[in-house]
Order: C-alpha cells, then sequence, then structure tokens
C-alpha cells in the first residue's frame, strides 16, 4: 500500500460515517496552531505580521484538545508559529493520540532532536544502547548528550514524551535544497539540521513526511533532486502545494523585506506550469496527495474549494474563511460552518475566483479535500488504485546524491558567503541573500551623486553595513549564521 492501512481505514470510516448522518461539510484535518511564535522568519510566510499583537500567546492546552474533539477531525496538523516551542506540546499529542487521532507536527525542524534526545532519556536501557551508540557514530547525538541521556534524571525519566507511532509524523518543513531552503527561512544552518533530525527520526522508528511551499522562484528541476534525497533518506511521504500572494504574505514581502510580491508568488498560470511534472513525481515519490488534486495542480481539471473541510483554530478562534484569508474568528465550529457564506469563495466552475483574493489560490489546505471526498466514479477508483496501490521504492542513496543536496553553506556557498567574504575583505560589495546578481541592499537613498539628505552611495554613511556586520558577528557566536 502507498499508505498505511490502519490511517486509511480510519479517514474513510470518518467519511463515511458523516455522510451517514447527511452531513454536506464536515471537518476532515483540523489545522491546530497553539502559538504563532516562531524562530524563524521565513519568506512568504505572514503569520507572525498577522498575529504580531498577539505573538506570545498560546492557546491553553485543554481548549486544544476540545477544539479537536468539536470538530472531530480524524487528522490534526500542529503548526503555527513553531509547535515545538508550545510549552506543552508533548501532553498534546498524548491528549490527541488519547483521543483517536493521527497527529502531523508541522515544524522547521530545529527542535526535533531536542525532543527525540528527551523520548532517548524517558525510554533508556540497555535494549536502547546500539540505537545510542549508532546516534553517536553518525553524529546525530554529541558524546555528551548521549551521557546525559544515559544518567538521566527522574524527572527526565518521567517526563510526558513524543514517541515513535503509526498515528504520528514528524512534518518537517523543506523547501528546496541547502541554499535554496536556508535562503527561504532566512537563516543558515537549517536545512542541515533538517536533514540531521529526518536521520535520526527514522533511526529511531518515527514516521516523518515533508512539506514544501513551491514559489516563483523556485527551479522544478530541484524539486525533483530535492525529492530524490528525501526519499533516499527513508521519508514516508511529501506533501506539495504552491505558494501564492495571500494578504498577510504580501504585507510581509512589501514591509518586512522590500520586494514585489509578484516576483515571488505563483498566478494560477504559473502554477500549473511548475507543477506540470507533478504526476510523473507521484509515480515515482510518495506525494500525500490524491491523483484529482494533482490533476488540478498540473491543469488537467478544475476543482472547487472545500476550506470548510480543512478549519482552522488559533488564539482568536475559528479562523474563517480558511487557512490563510482573514475575514473573522468564530467561536464555534459549527458557528463557522454555519454563518460563513462559502459560495462566496473559492473559484466557479471556470476556475475563476470568486473572491479577488482567491483568484490565483491552489493551495493543498483548500482543494485537496476536494478530490478526496469526491464521489464520482472515476475519482472514485482513482483515488482507490493510488491509495491501495504499490509503494514507491526509497530513491538509492548516494554520494554524488548527496553532494547535490548540500549546496549552500554546507560548501561555503551560503547566502551568507558574500557577506562573510565581505567582512574579511573590509565589507566591501556585499550584496544581500535575495541577489546572487548584484547589489541590492536596502537604500534610503537614490543612485545619485547626493539625495535630498545628503547622502549617497559613497557618502560615507556605514549604518547598514555595521548592521549587517553585527548579524555576522553575532552569528559566529551562535554557531548560526544570522538571518
Amino acid at each position: 500500500m502507498r499508505f498505511p492501512l490502519a490511517p486509511t481505514a480510519k479517514i474513510a470510516r470518518h467519511i463515511v460515517q458523516n455522510r451517514l448522518r447527511g452531513r454536506a461539510k464536515f471537518a476532515m484535518v483540523l489545522q491546530l496552531e497553539p502559538l504563532h511564535t516562531c524562530n524563524l522568519t521565513c519568506t512568504g510566510c505572514g503569520r507572525i505580521r498577522e498575529y504580531s499583537t498577539s505573538i506570545k500567546d498560546v492557546v491553553p492546552l485543554d481548549k486544544c484538545l476540545a477544539v479537536a474533539a468539536e470538530c472531530e477531525a480524524p487528522m490534526i496538523s500542529i503548526c503555527g508559529g513553531e509547535p515545538l516551542i508550545y510549552p506543552r506540546i508533548e501532553e498534546l499529542v498524548a491528549g490527541l493520540h488519547a483521543q483517536g487521532r493521527m497527529v502531523y507536527i508541522c515544524t522547521n525542524g530545529v527542535f526535533m532532536r531536542k525532543k527525540m534526545r528527551d523520548y532517548l532519556a524517558a525510554t533508556y536501557s540497555a535494549a536502547t544502547e546500539p540505537v545510542l551508540k549508532d546516534l553517536v557514530g553518525q553524529k546525530l547525538v554529541s558524546e555528551a548528550e548521549a551521557d546525559a541521556i544515559r544518567n538521566a534524571k527522574p524527572e527526565a525519566r518521567a517526563k510526558v514524551v513524543i514517541r515513535p507511532s503509526q498515528w504520528h509524523y514528524w512534518n518537517v518543513h523543506v523547501d528546496g535544497l541547502e541554499f535554496t531552503h536556508d535562503l527561504i527561512v532566512e537563516r543558515e544552518g537549517v536545512f542541515k539540521e533538517c536533514v540531521a533530525a529526518i536521520r535520526m527520526a527514522k533511526l529511531l522508528g518515527y514516521q516523518v513526511a515533508t512539506n514544501t511551499t513551491v514559489y516563483k522562484e523556485t527551479d522544478v528541476a530541484e524539486l525533483e533532486e530535492m525529492f530524490k534525497f528525501l526519499s533516499s533518506l527513508g521519508v514516508d511521504g511529501h506533501t506539495i502545494s504552491p505558494g501564492y500572494d495571500y494578504d498577510a504574505a504580501k504585507k510581509d514581502m512589501v514591509k518586512r523585506l522590500g520586494k514585489d510580491p509578484k516576483d515571488f508568488f505563483l498566478t494560477r498560470d504559473l502554477t500549473r506550469q511548475k507543477f506540470k511534472d507533478v504526476q510523473r513525481w507521484g509515480e515515482m515519490f510518495t506525494i500525500f496527495g490524491t491523483p484529482g488534486y494533482l490533476e488540478f495542480l498540473a491543469g488537467r481539471r478544475e476543482l472547487a474549494c472545500s476550506a470548510w473541510a480543512v478549519p482552522t483554530y488559533n488564539i482568536r478562534g475559528w479562523k474563517a474563511p480558511c487557512y490563510v484569508m482573514t475575514d473573522t474568528h468564530y467561536p464555534t465550529y459549527q458557528d463557522m460552518l454555519g454563518k460563513v457564506d462559502w459560495s462566496r469563495f473559492g473559484v466557479d466552475e471556470k476556475g475563476c475566483g470568486r473572491d479577488p483574493r482567491c483568484e490565483n489560490c491552489m493551495m493543498h489546505s483548500g482543494f485537496e479535500p476536494s478530490a478526496a471526498l469526491s464521489t464520482g466514479l472515476r475519482d472514485t477508483w482513482v483515488n482507490f488504485r493510488y491509495n491501495f496501490g504499490s509503494r514507491p521504492a526509497p530513491y538509492p542513496a548516494s554520494t554524488e546524491l548527496e553532494r547535490r543536496a548540500f549546496n549552500g553553506a554546507t560548501v561555503g556557498k551560503g547566502h551568507m558567503a558574500e557577506a562573510k567574504a565581505a567582512l574579511n575583505h573590509g565589507l566591501a560589495g556585499a550584496r544581500s541573500a535575495y541577489a546572487q546578481g548584484g547589489n541590492d541592499l536596502p537604500h534610503d537613498h537614490d543612485h545619485h551623486p547626493a539625495s535630498s539628505n545628503g547622502a549617497s552611495c559613497g557618502s560615507g554613511d556605514t549604518s547598514q553595513r555595521d548592521e549587517l556586520l553585527a548579524k555576522v558577528q553575532s552569528a559566529s557566536k551562535t554557531g548560526l549564521p544570522a538571518s
């Protein structure tokens, strides 16, 4: 089977039960955002800006569990923000499992190894020593960390931890190979940490998925290389979705980065160009998506939006009308279902946006449920054959494949490389992360001998350069390059 039998059966049972009850709309996946705090500032993500006034707030544990029970979704995607920052993430995962739900933790991967070391400390015995030695040998756990695991204190052994389970996935954000991914997350070293976390997770028996957002600048050939590499690591499946210009992301792009959203996000036509090979990828790799959604991405069919099937709950309530558009927040899921005029959103039968904000959206969270819930005979048969068909074999690992994957900071070609080179040569000619071909450091003046404020490119004003220097120096002290 392409997907594990038990989760597949659970989802199928959920669909049948709701249809027997006569429900036209019901939740398939709850996107639960217990907080919006994050350790990264990824390009294309508008969450930090959208919820800036409540960035430190969290949804209480009991409320998180209550909303999962309220909407009855069989799958919970814990996102945010970075969910591993949530103070009671272990209790949340355990509580959701106790409700019988499948859990995806959508993480940037930076804190994964810490959580898995907690698991090792809580469960350590003589039987786990060979695995621990293997982890040390592969430099996924340090000798000091291994000693701490072996000699864990009673409170560490009694701690609730995130354990391997058929009902749990680490869902790791990977947007390309090393240079591209570190560029998008705006910090060097993150791709390397993601790979280390994935390797450690697979050695410990966890299920691991990845999620990838595709942007205008994304190179399609690189995506295929990325899937080959991730498959060679034993990753269990992949989610892929186009990035489009929803309001909060556009504002972040303009105000924080000074970039034109049109240069970064995909239109509907560009999405279809980028995803023209997605069905072939579905045959080569374990893509977590229905054939109907892959056909939609490739431009071979239209789908209606079913945002109600993948609702989002966060610190302000049930977010409506969808994961990326915020008109209001509702106190209950049923309140949202009943009060939102769903006919105003999504696209019509010709693929035109009913709301201007929907014009370019082809996101997984809106359109995948439409393909999965289709009752058409063809869709039913194709979905059945896809789910119960053979799982694509892992792509063979090789030194060359690994070399191509680590094409950034690891080999001295990270997006901060030019800044570091400038630091070593008097900071002359430093270029930003977003200009591989020219100097586009932000200017507060025109390229004239003198502007109205008396400053120019050769004025001797080093404030921007000094800020970059401070970031590089700070990064060298912490071991993680600055964004």
